[in-house]
């Protein structure tokens, strides 16, 4: 698995098993068992998912008597969140600068290609019509 933080995270919600057990651990924390539940696979493939996820830092198992509660570390998604914002607000930028450039053409203008006149069909700029 890869060594930075970031990495590990998004490596460990590729799975869409994965990614639920983290939804149903944002609600509440289970057993192994409890979250085995639902699907139709064994005890030990849920715990096989349940240590990438550990190995990610998304989730830890605490000890409560005799039950051991898996608990979502939900600070770990604030990771994910901090890096998907930053591209996002770059993204939004971008947009803002394009819809600045298109405000401030001339009415009337738009960026359309140049048509053939007797068929109205575009042509390819440079070649023959």
């Amino acid at each position: 698995m890869a060594a930075d933080p970031l990495s590990r995270v998004f490596a460990a919600l590729a799975d869409p098993t994965r990614r639920d057990m983290v939804a149903r651990l944002a609600v509440a924390d289970a057993t192994v068992g409890e979250l085995a539940r639902p699907y139709d696979v064994s005890v030990q493939a849920v715990s096989k998912h349940l240590r990438v996820l550990e190995d990610a830092g998304l989730v830890s198992r605490g000890r409560d008597a005799q039950r051991r509660p898996v608990h979502l570390e939900a600070e770990v998604l604030d990771l994910m969140t901090a890096w998907i914002e930053r591209y996002r607000r770059r993204a939004e930028e971008r947009y803002r600068r394009l819809d600045d450039v298109l405000r401030s053409m001339p009415d009337g203008l738009s960026p359309t290609r140049p048509t053939d006149e007797s068929t109205d069909t575009p042509t390819l700029e440079g070649g023959p019509s």
